[in-house]
């Protein structure tokens, strides 16, 4: 799809319009104008248009899709139709990737596509489990009601992350205060010892030696440290998108001390809350499995769950084809089994993710308590080695003169 800059006249109003669309070609640009109710004056396609910051500034966050599918859920439970409503929505978006987003869908829903397919085309705004879920809501006539469980869903995981995120600020700010104190000891107080020694004559403490090498180095060779910390880090990344790079880090988030159980909880609770939402709208249970997969983002959780979608194709129960998973938490088949036995599946894994979100809120609140003065006594061995080293060479040179 291309982007193009259009300038229209209403046929309702006769107002000149400015403002851009997505099409296949200048063309179908101008048909699907003229279909809106516009009579095109100029369409220009519009290429590399904003750098990175401007995208940045522009990204569709979570938020903007949580209050779009609010928004089209109030305005289809209130009968309107659904062009009528994604026009209404589009004239209360601010932002304006969403907004050519929208006027994308508006085209291809009033050129006869239904909702679901036109969401298929933005995959990198909306998700398999939005799009599983509007496609449910259309089949079954309730697509306000499933416009707003997905709202729902995904306003319960960002905040679930947003509180993971948090977490994990503190300990950031701590790393960068240490780094800080090291880097003001080595280039202002290191330097100085160094000069007391040298009109001393004086041979300097093995360790004192050592960060005034460091200081010496990085002051002269700044530029090859940073080269050498940026090629790291571009590798790093490129390695971390790379397949054994996303199993790596997705091993490590679930074996990683103290904060692995915290990422244990967090999938659990994405999985069942996603699995009650499709459940909930009429999604079948493999296509269930199918969706949720992906939705928990890891990929060692992924493959747990279609090994027992397989298993449930087979013809066993969901509860006994999770029951064997390593990383699915024991409370996750269990809730499920008493679903199964009462057909209310989704129910019970509702109730399985909230157990597990209210734990994760007080995990949370558990490693945000205690990891502060774990990070202090760090920061207090750092700063105080430091000190340390040189505080003990001068402290040698005046018992020297003394003697």
């Amino acid at each position: 799809m291309k982007k193009f800059a259009y300038e229209a006249r209403d046929q309702a109003t006769n107002k000149i319009v400015k403002s851009t669309l997505q099409a296949d070609s200048e063309n179908g640009a101008a048909k699907l104008l003229v279909k809106q109710g516009f009579t095109p004056l100029s369409i220009k396609e519009t290429i590399g248009e904003g750098g990175f910051l401007a995208k940045l500034a522009g990204r569709i966050t979570v938020k903007d899709r949580i209050v779009f599918m609010r928004q089209l859920s109030t305005l289809i439970a209130a009968g309107l139709p659904l062009s009528q409503s994604l026009h209404t929505v589009l004239d209360q978006t601010e932002n304006k990737q969403l907004q050519t987003v929208l006027q994308d869908i508006i085209g291809s829903v009033e050129g006869g596509k239904t909702l679901s397919d036109s969401f298929r085309k933005h995959d990198t705004v909306f998700d398999p489990v939005i799009i599983a879920l509007v496609s449910a809501g259309e089949a079954s006539g309730t697509l306000d009601e499933s416009l707003q469980r997905v709202a729902d869903q995904q306003e319960k995981d960002a905040a679930t992350m947003s509180k993971i995120k948090g977490a994990l600020t503190y300990p950031l700010i701590v790393l960068v205060v240490i780094f800080g104190v090291m880097a003001f000891m080595l280039f202002t107080v290191v330097p100085q010892v160094e000069k007391l020694y040298h009109d001393l004559k004086k041979e300097l403490p093995i360790l004192t030696q050592i960060m005034v090498s460091v200081a010496n180095f990085l002051e002269h060779f700044w530029w090859l440290a940073i080269i050498v910390v940026g090629v790291g880090v571009y590798f790093l990344i490129q390695y971390l998108k790379t397949e054994s790079g996303i199993k790596f880090q997705d091993t490590f988030k679930l074996n990683v001390p103290i904060f692995g159980k915290m990422f244990r909880k967090l999938y659990m609770a994405r999985f069942a809350r996603t699995g009650q939402t499709l459940l909930g709208s009429g999604v079948s249970m493999l296509d269930m499995l199918g969706i949720t997969s992906k939705a928990v983002n890891n990929t060692l959780i992924s493959k747990s769950i279609m090994r027992a979608a397989d298993k449930v194709k087979g013809g066993k129960a969901l509860s006994v084809a999770l029951q064997p998973e390593e990383y699915i938490l024991p409370l996750v088949p269990q809730m499920i089994s008493i679903g199964e036995q009462s057909g209310q599946i989704d129910k019970m894994m509702g109730k399985a993710a909230q157990v597990y979100e209210d734990e994760l809120d007080e995990q949370i609140r558990t490693i945000s308590t205690s990891i502060e003065p774990i990070l202090m006594v760090v920061l207090a061995v750092v700063a105080g080695g430091m000190v340390g080293a040189i505080l003990l060479p001068i402290y040698s040179l005046v018992n020297g003169i003394n003697v």
